[in-house]
């Protein structure tokens, strides 16, 4: 794939976590315009990659770049003002806070809920109806699918170029991940980039267009998802499992 048809790579990315050597030369791709998944067993490495990707830990070896620049000694703030939102899996909500007041935190050039962007408010509360509904509940009475829209709604309440969750269905009810699926196909349709990791095969076959597979701190396949999808022996060998 030519590089300008990439929004984010990682080139021989090796990253440590004190004695603990977690990453292993991982090689990744991520298209502009499209949903990548990253997949893989428990332990393989894919959460390090994410946060290696905003700085949280720093790569001792090997090349992160978003678009043209080089990010891979970039602290935090500098790769989210570039345009990246991050959504960890424990999804960073304030629980003591109203709904509003997380939204709030997150965008930046808003001093107070009045000056958030009202078409942008308006898009998200399309996207996300519990945000709305709950605007003025404290957001740690919410449940668990009604956090995770929150937490979504926090990352893309200013515009975003890519937008980086680590499995936003865990632990959702079916349709609470109907509802995820539809948002996240809206939101590619704005033309945000994403990359998601996730456990749940069945979202993951529903939005992805790109697939990377990771064993043992590497990528050891990538692709398009539909391919993937249809190559049991693949998935078999890969994950354990079938789609």
């Amino acid at each position: 794939m030519s590089a300008e048809n990439l929004l984010l790579s990682l080139e021989g990315v090796h990253t440590h976590i004190g004695a603990y050597h977690i990453l292993h030369g991982v090689d990744l791709a991520v298209p502009k315009g499209q949903l990548t998944m990253l997949l893989g067993r428990n332990g393989a490495g894919k959460t390090t990659t994410l946060r290696t990707i905003m700085g949280l830990w720093h790569a001792s070896q090997g090349r992160v770049r978003f678009g043209d620049k080089e990010i891979t000694a970039q602290h935090t703030p500098q790769i989210a003002g570039l345009g990246i939102a991050y959504v960890p899996e424990n999804m960073g909500i304030f629980s003591d806070l109203t709904v509003k007041e997380n939204m709030l935190l997150a965008a930046r050039g808003a001093k107070n809920a009045q000056q958030i962007d009202d078409t942008r408010l308006k898009w998200i509360f399309k996207l996300f109806p519990a945000v709305e509904k709950f605007w003025n509940h404290p957001a740690g009475k919410l449940s668990g699918g009604q956090k995770q829209m929150l937490a979504v709604s926090r990352a893309i309440v200013e515009p975003r170029e890519l937008l980086i969750i680590d499995e936003p269905s865990k632990g959702l009810a079916p349709v609470m991940i109907n509802n995820m699926i539809d948002a996240f196909d809206e939101l590619k349709r704005s033309g945000v980039t994403i990359l998601l990791v996730e456990q749940n095969i069945n979202f993951a076959q529903r939005l992805g267009d790109t697939v990377a597979v990771m064993d043992n701190g590497r990528v050891v396949h990538s692709g398009s998802m539909a391919a993937f999808s249809e190559d049991a022996q693949l998935q078999q060998s890969l994950l354990g499992l079938a789609l």
